[in-house]
């Protein structure tokens, strides 16, 4: 465990860069700021110390020399806050450079990631992982971990304060401080050693399906299924405050118990003090008993205030650990490899070959010895039930995922052993969730080929029937759409997405559920889009609406992540198997709707 934690500290301060020295010099200040804070105190009890000699005496000498440890005393406090403040200045900006360092190192890795990955993790997940615990991380750079050198310091100069007039009167002070420590490792050691990594795990849980749950509000109104949305958001809710109230429940003693003892120092003080009063005689001696005790009463709370700071600090300092491992857990996942004998494919051919594949921990098989080919310039169609294995083929093609076993080639080259850029160029998709940018129409097109012109553009978005949006959005390709802007329908997302896979021109087009929120007007003009986007192309087409995969070259039906027929339309159709079975369904569904349509109120 302490490996690990060192591990950590270290590779929070590397984050930092040039800057560490700045921890380093913040921290330094910050400890010789915590010793100068408490001098004054013992120039106070040095002012108190002459006036009682000036009452007692008469000696007027003594007001002169208090006259200078009062002084003292603000200066002492002066330059204690103003090294603190460099101290501060010095933290903020190793702890600006270290967030920013982690944002931009976990930013540049996830990019290097398999699209796979993004299915395994949401957006909100990763945005509280990247954003949060940096933030976290840079709260604890710039005030917590000074504070804990400050806290740390401090012992040592409580040490030499305390028994530095009557070592009976110290004890009567150590010994609140030894059993508060025993109090604070309850707090922070056994099972709650573990519960900042179990809160952090909850807070990602509640982001993130409160992202999702957000993005889905519209579904949700139109299907009026609000509680039964809410479900999962109100689950991490929950589990969030299973670990939060946990844990303050199980901190409620010890900390009770740490507050009380800090507080309760006069319970020993002042018994002691009166003991000690008793077995002295004389004048003098009562007077030096009387001043050691406001001494040791002047400084008790400053003993407190130590024990509070390290509580705080020793907190913070779990969080900040946390939040590292979380950021280093996104920067261990490793990108698919790469070959060192790279090809260039020789056409644009797509061949399975007894391709089996796993998601990673899963028990069963997605894909089990899968083999089709998709030949040049030709449509193959996949149909299935959800779940089936469709989706999970054709994210193979790109390499969202390596398979396991068989391989995937394109052109005749193992998709392994095409270089990553140029397998992208040669892979367009279109999915049934279309994301856009809150952006132009413009450049959100654009996204598929940034060197593309403003006339290309216009080109692809008219192929893909997107004129009469242009048309009716207020200023054209240059309107704003997404968050803050204008809103497109499900359908319109997707032939905006279609008209992103026409600029690209790749060879080879994937379209997974491109119809899948089209009514019936966008269907209709998306299937005219997919004739521009698919003349003379490979494409790769998952559809459960039949309609629109009834003129493929080869249709392959997919059952628990098999192949169980394949053939042209109309060869499943006189096979009378299971697409011959889902064709019908699809039929009888259409005449349905049609009938309820055509009905007639007299």
């Amino acid at each position: 465990m302490d490996k690990q934690n060192n591990r950590e500290l270290s590779r929070m301060f590397q984050y930092a860069g040039k800057y560490h020295g700045l921890t380093i010099l913040g921290c330094v200040l910050s400890g010789i700021s915590t010793i100068l804070s408490m001098l004054p105190f013992v120039c106070i009890w040095l002012v108190i110390r002459d006036f009682i000699h000036v009452l007692g005496q008469g000696d007027v000498t003594f007001a002169v020399s208090s006259s200078r440890y009062a002084c003292l005393a603000v200066l002492f406090s002066a330059l204690s806050i103003l090294l603190y403040f460099f101290a501060l200045n010095c933290s903020h900006l190793a702890a600006f450079r270290t967030a920013t360092n982690m944002r931009k190192e976990a930013v540049h890795h996830i990019v290097t990631l398999p699209l796979g990955y993004f299915d395994r993790n949401a957006s909100g997940r990763l945005r509280k992982i990247i954003d949060d615990n940096a933030g976290l991380t840079e709260g604890f750079l710039a005030h917590q971990l000074p504070d804990l050198t400050g806290a740390v310091v401090m012992p040592v100069t409580v040490l030499v304060l305390i028994f530095l007039f009557d070592w009976r009167l110290g004890i009567c002070c150590l010994i609140p401080m030894a059993v508060s420590v025993f109090f604070l490792k309850q707090m922070m050691g056994g099972d709650n050693a573990q519960f900042m990594s179990k809160y952090m795990t909850a807070l990602e849980g509640m982001n993130k399906e409160a992202v999702e749950y957000i993005r889905g509000i519209p579904v949700v109104k139109v299907f009026q299924q609000t509680i039964y949305s809410f479900k999962n958001f109100h689950a991490a809710i929950e589990e969030y405050q299973k670990f939060a109230f946990g844990y303050a429940l199980k901190c409620r003693i010890p900390l009770t118990g740490f507050t009380v003892t800090l507080n309760g120092t006069f319970v020993l003080l002042i018994p002691a003090a009166m003991l000690i009063l008793s077995a002295v005689s004389g004048q003098a001696a009562y007077t030096d008993v009387t001043l050691d005790f406001l001494f040791y009463s002047l400084f008790t709370p400053v003993c407190a205030t130590m024990m509070n700071r390290i509580m705080f600090a020793s907190e913070q300092l779990m969080a900040a650990k946390s939040a590292v491992s979380r950021v280093e857990a996104i920067l261990q996942e490793e990108p698919l490899p790469e070959s060192d004998s790279l090809q260039i494919p020789k056409d644009a051919s797509v061949v399975f070959r007894d391709v089996s594949f796993s998601y990673p921990g899963a028990a069963e098989k997605a894909l089990d010895r899968v083999s089709f080919e998709v030949p040049a310039g030709k449509t193959v169609a996949l149909v299935g039930a959800s779940g089936s294995g469709k989706s999970t083929a054709a994210s193979l093609i790109p390499r969202f995922y390596d398979v396991q076993e068989g391989s995937v080639s394109v052109g005749g080259v193992d998709v392994r052993n095409i270089a990553k850029h140029d397998l992208m160029e040669r892979v367009a998709f279109v999915f049934q969730n279309t994301r856009l940018f809150k952006d132009t129409l413009l450049e959100n097109i654009r996204a598929a080929r940034p060197s593309a012109s403003r006339e290309e553009v216009l080109r692809a978005a008219k192929m893909a029937q997107c004129g009469e949006i242009i048309d009716r959005l207020p200023d054209g390709l240059d309107t704003v759409v997404g968050s803050g802007g204008t809103y497109l329908s499900g359908g319109e997302n997707q032939r905006v997405a279609l008209a992103r896979a026409i600029l690209k021109d790749a060879p080879i087009i994937v379209l997974d559920e491109a119809t899948a929120f089209a009514d019936a007007e966008n269907e209709h003009q998306i299937q005219l889009a997919f004739e521009e986007l698919t003349k003379g192309k490979s494409v790769l087409m998952i559809a459960h609406r039949l309609s629109t995969v009834q003129d493929a070259d080869l249709i392959l039906v997919f059952k628990d992540g098999r192949i169980i027929e394949r053939g042209t339309h109309g060869e499943l159709l006189a096979g009378n198997g299971v697409y011959a079975a889902m064709w019908k369904d699809y039929q009888t569904s259409i005449s349905w709707k049609v009938g309820k349509g055509d009905t007639n109120h007299d």
